[in-house]
């Protein structure tokens, strides 16, 4: 199967997806902007859309991430039900798998997230809508939610937490 590499950049630094079959098997950051490397499979042209604004571009790849326990990837899977704009605490997330005492483990689990952003574990906030951890630190955090808010009918910038479910 041949592999590909998505890069964008972004006004932290670069993005970059790895893409095999046009299936992103894995996604990080990069504070060290990159050149821009487009796929074979319109997944540069996605994220591009994502970072200009259609937040809701994400949706349209196809993921498959390496490894994870089924816990983990039933996690993920959950993610990605989260649209663009919302927030949900950890606790939410932990009562979303059938796991509602769970909230450290689905934590740990956003922690081991082989697809950043795609798989989005930065919507997921800490009860009462504080930012909670994120892998790539707050800074990131903050500029993914206030980037989906900002362009969003009804929303806010993260600091309110628009659209937080609270638990």
């Amino acid at each position: 199967m041949t592999t590909d590499l998505a890069v964008v950049a972004f006004p932290l630094g670069s993005f970059r997806a790895v893409v095999e079959g046009g299936v992103v098997r894995a996604a990080t950051f990069d504070a060290t902007p990159q050149p821009i490397r487009r796929d074979r499979w319109d997944v540069h042209a996605v994220l591009t859309a994502y970072f200009d604004g259609d937040v809701d571009a994400l949706d349209r790849v196809a993921v498959e991430p390496d490894g994870g326990t089924s816990f983990q990837r039933d996690v993920w899977k959950r993610l990605r039900e989260i649209p663009a704009g919302s927030t949900i605490s950890y606790g939410e997330l932990a009562r979303r798998v059938g796991r509602p005492s769970a909230s450290r483990a689905v934590g740990m689990a956003n922690a081991a997230n082989p697809v950043t952003l795609i798989v989005p574990c930065h919507r997921v906030v800490r009860s009462g809508g504080a930012l909670g951890g994120y892998a790539y630190g707050h800074d990131y955090k903050r500029w993914l939610l206030a980037h989906e808010s900002k362009l969003l009918p009804g929303t806010t910038p993260v600091g309110g937490a628009a659209g937080h479910t609270p638990t």
